[in-house]
């Protein structure tokens, strides 16, 4: 991002642009991973499908949460491309492969071994299993055979982390064979005239009308293309703009019509989600249309928020650096911490903005505690999604 081409379009877009680190990028992954917890508190309590759910549900809660689900994965998937690719600029691509995959793989190897079993007893227990947790870790869990419908390995929240290291091994491999000038090439062409506005709605629109009647939605990364067809060009769209001069000023020029198609898609989908609850279903013809509002959606919000990132965020401060830190061990704590706050609390009864206030005040801080107290644990740092602690220079002892 330095070089005179992107200095002097963006002074043209009437921007302020700080040289090397987008300090707005590390604010909007922070809020993109705060709304994320946010959001898994409120679907407790609303009328949709969550694990844990409290006795009463509250469509008040549907509008919000309507407006929230269209963008709030794709805008992540977009932030970590845009992360790769600055990564990416620090070192070789076999030490940045190497490097992406000890950082994603070793948090899913530690919830697969520790955090999971706790949350998928939990999860077990509600459907009516009545071994102990030591029974279940020790020995239910690792079956392959489904009890309940759940068989090993089942993944949870860190199905995210999975396809995120899955678009890393692909991208190193587009890398590889394509090289970063012509990706690079690819990706500039989408700042010429509008076309930044429609063509990625087009093309997102297209993969997931062409696969949605035809491959059922399953998550799972050998199963899950309808998701794959969505967040995989989300994360390509980072990469390419985290390296280029003439993408965010483009981005900067459409923010007015892109908050406008954000406004009219989030009033369809909230509208679908009112008029079509519990087991009433619309139509294909409007389901396709709600899917392709939904994705028009999530690209807009895209270019808005970084917008808004990089013309009002884009500056340090002194919490930045801790909190960019901690939302990738918070993330992995926070799901079995949730979990376990609402099976045991939901039968106190407490009124609803109670436990409101204890799930979400209480997940956020013993969240931050598992990062606050991990990160002082030198071996237990890489397994919780932080860097290795960094050697101490060897010091030379004078001799006389």
């Amino acid at each position: 991002m330095t070089g005179k081409a992107y200095t002097s379009n963006a002074l043209r877009a009437n921007i302020s642009v700080t040289i090397g680190r987008h300090y707005g990028l590390d604010w909007l992954r922070i809020g993109a991973f705060a709304l994320l917890i946010l959001y898994h508190v409120g679907m407790v309590f609303a009328p949709w499908d969550w694990v844990v759910k409290s006795r009463v549900t509250y469509p008040a809660l549907i509008v919000p949460m309507a407006a929230l689900t269209p963008w709030r994965l794709a805008l992540l998937f977009a932030v970590s491309g845009y992360a790769s690719r600055r990564l990416m600029m620090r070192g070789d691509l076999l030490a940045f492969l190497r490097n992406r995959s000890l950082r994603l793989l070793l948090p899913v190897g530690f919830a697969l071994v520790v955090l999971l079993p706790p949350e998928l007893w939990i999860r077990e227990r509600l459907r009516g299993y009545d071994g102990s947790l030591w029974r279940y870790w020790s020995h239910d869990y690792w079956s392959v055979t489904p009890i309940h419908g759940l068989g090993f390995p089942s993944w949870e929240h860190m199905w995210f982390v999975v396809y995120l290291w899955a678009y890393t091994v692909a991208l190193v491999g587009l890398v590889a064979a394509l090289g970063i000038p012509r990706l690079q090439r690819a990706g500039d062409w989408l700042a010429h005239g509008i076309r930044l506005l429609w063509v990625p709605i087009a093309i997102l629109v297209t993969l997931k009308l062409a696969l949605m009647f035809e491959v059922p939605e399953q998550q799972g990364l050998t199963t899950d293309w309808t998701a794959h067809a969505e967040f995989a060009p989300l994360f390509l769209f980072g990469f390419v703009l985290g390296g280029s001069d003439v993408l965010m000023p483009a981005v900067h020029r459409f923010w007015k019509p892109a908050a406008v198609i954000a406004l009219v898609t989030g009033i369809f989908a909230v509208w679908i989600e009112l008029a079509y609850q519990g087991q009433h279903v619309p139509g294909h013809a409007l389901m396709a249309l709600d899917r392709a509002a939904r994705l028009a959606m999530a690209w807009v919000m895209i270019l808005l928020l970084v917008h808004i990132a990089t013309r009002f965020w884009n500056h340090d401060h002194p919490w930045r650096a801790t909190l960019a830190e901690a939302v990738f061990p918070i993330y992995v704590a926070h799901h079995l911490i949730l979990m376990w706050l609402a099976w045991t609390t939901l039968p106190l009864d407490l009124p609803m903005p109670v436990e409101f206030a204890l799930l979400l005040g209480g997940t956020t801080g013993l969240s931050l505690g598992v990062y606050l107290i991990g990160r002082r644990i030198p071996w237990l740092r890489p397994w919780i999604g932080l860097s290795a602690p960094k050697r101490a220079p060897a010091v030379k002892i004078a001799t006389a």
